[in-house]
């Protein structure tokens, strides 16, 4: 979503980063709501803008998340609300981390697989890792793949061929 939200207008994802589109005036000393009537040009840019980041999230929602954000007035609001719901919250997402961490950590090859299941399961490790600001350097992510292969004697010697010549 960050991205076609990016790609479409920066303006937007400004809105959608920053919040604070709902345009308050000082009574006093307590804020309320301006109303439509006492709003400049760039007040109504500032929540054109809003609306268009709020559609931009609506049409790239399915039926059940629109469901959960109908209510919200902002597009800050809405973010906040989606990013709870899939990444839960902090204490939820230190867990997250740590168990994927404890994932890299211990990541080896599975014997019966091949190079390429294992990079896809080390990828999907790695980006999730990644989708919650967790970025590994990439040298630090090679050089775990590497020590992740299997030995040289391991490679030569299949095990389905050793249980051969083992049986004879």
């Amino acid at each position: 979503m960050r991205l076609f939200i990016k790609s479409n207008d920066y303006q937007v994802w400004d809105v959608v980063e920053d919040g604070s589109c709902i345009l308050m005036k000082r009574e006093g000393d307590r804020l309320i709501p301006k109303i439509k009537l006492k709003m400049t040009d760039e007040d109504r840019r500032r929540l054109q803008i809003n609306d268009k980041a709020m559609h931009m999230i609506f049409c790239a929602q399915g039926p059940d998340d629109c469901a959960k954000v109908s209510s919200c007035t902002s597009v800050k609001e809405i973010c906040d609300k989606l990013e709870t719901t899939y990444e839960g919250t902090n204490n939820v997402k230190k867990t997250n981390i740590e168990l994927l961490n404890l994932s890299y950590e211990n990541f080896k090859m599975e014997p019966d697989k091949d190079i390429t299941k294992m990079f896809d399961r080390f990828s999907v490790i790695v980006n999730g890792l990644k989708g919650l600001g967790e970025v590994i350097p990439e040298d630090k992510f090679v050089r775990k793949l590497i020590y992740s292969l299997p030995s040289l004697e391991m490679l030569r010697e299949p095990p389905l061929l050793k249980k051969r010549i083992s049986r004879n």
